[in-house]
């Protein structure tokens, strides 16, 4: 398990050799062969696992037969780096005295750290020393680490690492950069002291209060549309409506540096540099301390699952490979390598490689002061092929690392929230690490999309499964209603052969009355039922069609669909109990009393302690009928008033306006509840009800 410090400082080469305990890997070959970046062919061929070995061979050896590759400077085998003055090179340089990896300012000068265990040298480039390869080597410091100090280098300042391994010179980006240009992929030192947070105070919102609002930085606001991606001060322009709509968090989707300006984040080539296209990390903080001023937290989507593969200069760092042509000391070789984005898979045994992982996690909860990571696939962290059921190929180091990560993590910040998308029902994700648990506060759950999403999409009404629906609403892992996050879209549910919920009603014709109907029932179940609820960008303007990375959102709909969106803040309200009379829509405790399978009716009483404004009771309709007095049983007698009524006209003039009045629950027990009463509702709709104190 990886060790607690108490900074939040990158682990220290001696605290990695000494305090983390590993399994044995990939053996390793006599010579590295290549410093290129993975191709096609590396990412799609099979790959044959090899022995355990840690070989002892010098990785200089044979080099003197390499042939030369593109972008890599021939070097005879025996040629030194040399220091600025004149002496040949490792031996000239010395180590620096300052902590931390990558590139660290301090007063006069800024110090350099990598990990590079095979290379012969190591030098840095850039613009403090007229970009010459030979100025300021590296020095060994022991167990693979490189490092110096360059007075006169400041925050700023671009640079390359230049690698000298088996006769061949790479320039590299610097794996722990925090920042790259835009134009020419360079590394800029960056000083994580500079930015000005302000005096304000901050408090993330209770996890039972969280409306989380998942977006894609380079789509959801996007002025200018068709040409470059939206940024994070773009983002930061939309709080004032984001919180008027109810929203108390963002979810962001990865804004770690990938390959060009376009992507979904989900190939990240340099896990610690913020995405230059969005705006850099400056822009990233500043979009984290204008949230924070509008009440709205900040979740940042990491992928630790795979790194790439495309632009990715981890790959062969050092120019070490495994034996079956693997990327080298930062990557699995073999069968554990492949993953279904490419054979690019952390090792996550290796102390180095955790420690990575480790530093990258921290720097965004305490650097950025981001309030929680929601971390992508982590079942293919934890085994091979994603599976369940499957030890043989389980990942044990991919499931310690999580259990580490998360209890450092809940130890030095306990109040941030960490997120699985695990996507497996598998309770034991948000399991405490202490019963053996991967340590995670929630999941998102497709126990409650998958259904949900078939209720009210499927075109028969006889088809909807309401005993389904009940299962949805009443699931939960480790009996606590918080370890899941609930929702009918994302970006995954909205693409990969998907298309949100309204096209997907009515495919075309997204804004039909039913279209509408039946994607805001669904939308009203994931406000009203356990769980942490979450919508995607653009879902309360019923935007339509599927996701894509460069078509934004389009902010018409608006105003075409203002009604609807009405609709979406006020069960986002209610949910928040903004009025005081919905806190059981906060509380933890469900009970759905009510299944009517034949006529697609089902009821929920939510609460958190019961009794007056705490009590509610939930009524949705899934068929096409409408009701004046439909009878169920209700959690106590007396008066009970309707706080939403979703056939309201006010938010579509289309809609039916079925009375959905107040009413007396005067009745007898009904429903396994002590008092009965009749309600009106209309089709596709739903009713949240409660008393008044």
């Amino acid at each position: 398990e990886i060790p607690r410090f108490d900074s939040a400082a990158p682990l220290s080469p001696a605290a990695i050799a000494s305090d983390v305990q590993t399994t044995a890997h990939d053996g390793r070959p006599d010579v590295a062969s290549s410093f290129s970046s993975p191709s096609a062919d590396a990412a799609a061929s099979a790959l044959t696992e090899q022995p355990s070995a840690v070989a002892s061979a010098d990785p200089r050896t044979e080099a003197a037969g390499e042939t030369a590759l593109p972008g890599v400077i021939q070097l005879p085998p025996d040629t030194p780096l040399v220091g600025s003055d004149g002496a040949p090179g490792p031996s000239a340089a010395r180590a620096s005295v300052h902590p931390g990896m990558g590139a660290v300012p301090y007063a006069g000068g800024v110090a350099f750290r990598v990990w590079a265990p095979h290379a012969d040298g190591v030098s840095v480039a850039g613009s403090f020393n007229g970009w010459r390869d030979d100025a300021d080597p590296l020095a060994p410091e022991g167990n693979g680490y490189w490092s110096v100090d360059v007075d006169g280098a400041a925050a700023g300042d671009e640079y390359k690492l230049v690698v000298r391994a088996g006769g061949q010179a790479a320039w590299k980006r610097d794996p722990y950069a925090s920042e790259i240009g835009l134009v020419n992929r360079n590394c800029v030192v960056a000083d994580p002291a500079a930015f000005d947070w302000g005096e304000g105070e901050w408090r993330m919102p209770p996890w039972n209060e969280l409306v989380i609002y998942e977006l894609h930085v380079g789509t959801f606001n996007d002025p200018a549309a068709g040409g470059a991606p939206g940024s994070f001060d773009d983002v930061a322009a939309r709080l004032p409506y984001l919180r008027d709509l109810g929203v108390n968090a963002i979810e962001l989707m990865p804004s770690l540096e990938f390959a060009g300006d376009f992507s979904w984040g989900y190939n990240p080539a340099d896990i610690f540099a913020i995405e230059s296209a969005y705006g850099g990390p400056a822009a990233l903080k500043r979009l984290v301390k204008a949230a924070h001023e509008h009440g709205i937290a900040v979740l940042f989507d990491v992928v630790y699952n795979h790194f790439g593969p495309s632009d990715l200069d981890l790959w062969r760092l050092d120019g070490w490979e495994q034996p079956e042509g693997g990327g080298g000391i930062y990557f699995y070789g073999g069968e554990r390598a492949k993953t279904e984005w490419g054979h690019t898979r952390p090792d996550y045994g290796r102390p180095e490689v955790r420690a990575f992982i480790r530093d990258n996690a921290l720097r965004w909860l305490e650097e950025f002061r981001l309030d929680g990571l929601r971390w992508d696939a982590t079942a293919y962290v934890r085994n091979v092929n994603g599976n369940d059921g499957d030890p043989a190929h389980d990942l044990a180091d991919g499931w310690s690392l999580m259990q580490a990560i998360n209890a450092e993590t809940d130890a030095r910040q306990p109040w941030k929230l960490h997120v699985a998308e695990d996507l497996r029902g598998n309770g034991w994700l948000v399991r405490a690490t202490g019963d053996g648990g991967a340590g995670f506060d929630t999941q998102w759950d497709g126990d409650f999309v998958h259904p949900v999403r078939r209720a009210v999409i499927e075109r028969n009404d006889g088809q909807r499964d309401m005993n389904a629906v009940r299962a949805a609403i009443e699931h939960r892992y480790e009996g606590d209603a918080w370890k899941r996050v609930v929702y009918t879209e994302s970006h995954d549910e909205v693409a990969n052969g998907h298309a949100r919920v309204p096209e997907e009603i009515w495919p075309g014709n997204a804004g039909s009355l039913w279209s509408r109907k039946r994607s805001t029932l669904g939308a009203a179940l994931v406000f009203t039922s356990p769980g942490i609820p979450m919508l995607f960008q653009g879902q309360e303007i019923l935007e339509d069609r599927f996701f894509r990375d460069g078509v934004p959102i389009d902010w018409r709909r608006l105003d075409e669909f203002a009604g609807i969106h009405l609709l979406y803040r006020d069960l986002a309200r209610l949910r928040r109990n903004w009025f005081d009379h919905t806190r059981g829509l906060r509380g933890r405790h469900v009970h759905v009393h009510h299944v009517n399978e034949a006529d697609k009716l089902v009821a929920f009483h939510r609460w958190e302690s019961g009794g007056p404004r705490d009590d509610v009771l939930v009524v949705a309709n899934f068929a096409s009928r409408a009701y004046d007095a439909y009878e169920l049983g209700f959690p106590r007698g007396g008066e009970w008033k309707v706080r939403l009524n979703s056939d309201w006209a006010g938010y579509s003039p289309d809609f039916a306006n079925q009375p959905g009045y107040h009413t007396r629950a005067d009745g007898g027990p009904r429903d396994g509840m002590p008092a009965s009463g009749t309600v009106g509702i209309g089709a596709y709709a739903v009713l949240i009800l409660s008393q008044d104190g």
